[in-house]
């Protein structure tokens, strides 16, 4: 799992509960190109916050989608915007789920059960 997040206490924070529930969890850098990472790291969940600096959280999704090598990747939206358009807005750069921030323990796990 990859979690990418600009700010770096959310992003330890979420990494610590989700490597307690067992899951291998990396975060991303933070610069720009970060969906780069994906390509190094192949991972199955990818974790992404909306509101990032630069390359917004929009941009990465559609990157990550541009590439053949991670369409099977599951990207879930991290955002403290959960009104309908911004549902959709997410949906419409590849989002396949979306998480209101901060996301508790529960969430993530039912999501991640759901996760095939």
């Amino acid at each position: 799992m990859l979690v990418i997040e600009d700010n770096i206490d959310a992003a330890d924070s979420l990494r610590e509960v989700l490597a307690f529930g067992e899951h291998e969890v990396e975060v991303g850098a933070q610069r720009p190109g970060r969906h780069c990472q994906g390509r190094e790291l192949r991972p199955e969940i990818v974790l992404c916050d909306l509101g990032l600096p630069g390359m917004d959280g929009y941009e990465v999704a559609r990157a990550l989608r541009a590439d053949e090598s991670l369409k099977d990747v599951c990207l879930v939206a991290l955002s403290g915007h959960t009104l309908p358009e911004d549902l959709q807005r997410a949906s419409e750069a590849g989002f396949q789920r979306h998480l209101a921030k901060p996301p508790s323990l529960e969430k993530l796990e039912a999501l991640l059960a759901e996760i095939p």
